[in-house]
């Protein structure tokens, strides 16, 4: 997830992406411009992650434009109900961010979902860690990355920008807005408007694409995006606060 618009340090130029990997970004259905080589992989459409375990996946066609909600293929085993234990160092974030968190993971408990979020004060045990981003990824302006469930259990890593406050001024609200969207991917959605990014990010029509982790339409959910219903999962933030729309609560509640 990241502004519309963004800094660049052009003093460190991003390591080289090979034509492999570009050929394979591209064959799994995401659009491969603006990728970036990341520790867990590689990094696309801003905010999510594609390990080389996605990478080598197979893929399945699973393209439905221009509806409104999306999922992967590849969704948390919630069982008869889960608890997903999530943890944040209070050395790594500020109390700001640690609050946004809160706010985040009581948005979905009040959904009275199968899934629950709980945050831990340690590591040990954690299902989803908040690292912080790189220096150089927070002057470009991203705000958040993760990525997809693997093997029945969410992605394992959030990595968060700690300048949200001091830097763009968010609210504990927008900031929660931010961490449940990343949330969001690690257990299985896709952007609402991945089919047209300029819907929330401005600029041309740009389709993320679909294939292998699927861009699967939950039943439910009205066709077509727009900015003004502000779901979670749209690709760009101004920074607002976005808490669940009732589009957003059909999809959750279908799946979880």
């Amino acid at each position: 997830m990241g502004f519309v618009s963004c800094q660049v340090d052009e003093a460190n130029p991003d390591e080289v992406v090979s034509q492999e990997v570009i050929n394979q970004v591209y064959r799994l259905g995401f659009n491969p411009d603006g990728i970036v080589k990341v520790e867990e992989g590689y990094r696309v459409e801003r905010d999510i992650i594609l390990t080389e375990e996605l990478l080598n996946s197979t893929p399945t066609d699973h393209r439905v434009p221009n509806m409104e909600q999306y999922r992967t293929t590849n969704l948390v085993n919630a069982g008869t109900g889960r608890v997903i234990k999530v943890y944040a160092s209070t050395t790594s974030f500020s109390p700001g961010m640690i609050a946004g968190l809160d706010e985040a993971i009581a948005r979905y408990n009040a959904q009275n979902l199968l899934l629950t979020f709980q945050r831990i004060t340690t590591s040990t045990g954690a299902n989803i860690t908040l690292q912080r981003l790189s220096r150089r990824d927070e002057l470009r302006g991203v705000l958040g990355s993760a990525g997809f469930p693997t093997n029945g259990n969410p992605y394992k890593t959030i990595k968060m920008s700690g300048v949200l406050e001091s830097s763009y001024g968010l609210s504990t609200g927008g900031i929660a807005t931010i961490i449940g969207h990343e949330m969001g991917h690690c257990i299985g959605f896709r952007h609402t408007d991945y089919f047209d990014r300029s819907i929330s990010c401005g600029g041309s029509a740009d389709n993320e694409g679909a294939s292998t982790v699927g861009a699967v339409h939950i039943p439910g959910t009205p066709t077509g995006a727009t900015l003004s219903a502000k779901s979670w999962m749209l690709a760009c933030t101004d920074g607002s606060d976005r808490p669940f729309n009732n589009d957003d609560k059909t999809a959750l509640d279908f799946l979880y």
